[in-house]
């Protein structure tokens, strides 16, 4: 199970101002897709704490508790971000941080890397190609010189396959 987020309403007097108050879950999950499903969730749910905390902040009572609340859920969350990110372990490749830096979409890294991958593809598929003519080329010709033993390699690789 991922973390719970549970709704305050009303916290603080603030005129109806709401609060998520993430509550932790420490079941044991092995399953690195469930682990990095956690991770995003917390991550989606630290935004939306952060998005609280600038709604609370830009409309700030000198006396609410709110802003203060919601910074403690957010330090909540971010302790749980940190915990979930223990278990997970992705690599991304530092071209993809030079991208971003750069101000770049990282999208694009993909798609250079698949179309990389395609020409390479291409490439190995015609080789692969080219050995097989070759291969068919050269049984032709030994079938010519000696028919004898190329029948018998034929009956041979025909058991064997």
């Amino acid at each position: 199970m991922d973390a719970l987020m549970t709704t305050n309403a009303g916290i603080g007097g603030s005129g109806g101002n709401e609060i998520m108050v993430p509550q932790i879950n420490d079941s044991v999950v092995d399953d690195p897709k469930q682990d990095l499903n956690q991770v995003i969730n917390s991550i989606e749910k630290t935004l939306g704490l952060i998005h609280q905390l600038y709604l609370t902040v830009s409309s700030f009572n000198a006396g609410s508790e709110l802003p203060f609340r919601c910074l403690n859920a957010l330090v909540t969350e971010l302790d749980n971000m940190a915990k979930l990110s223990d278990k997970c372990t992705i690599q991304v490749p530092a071209e993809v941080f030079n991208l971003i830096d750069d101000g770049k979409n990282p999208d694009e890294f993909t798609r250079d890397v698949i179309s990389s991958c395609i020409v390479k593809n291409q490439i190995t598929k015609g080789k692969s190609d080219t050995f097989k003519s070759l291969r068919k080329h050269l049984l032709d010709q030994l079938e010519h010189a000696f028919p004898d033993e190329v029948e018998s390699y034929r009956d041979i690789r025909a058991a064997h396959c």
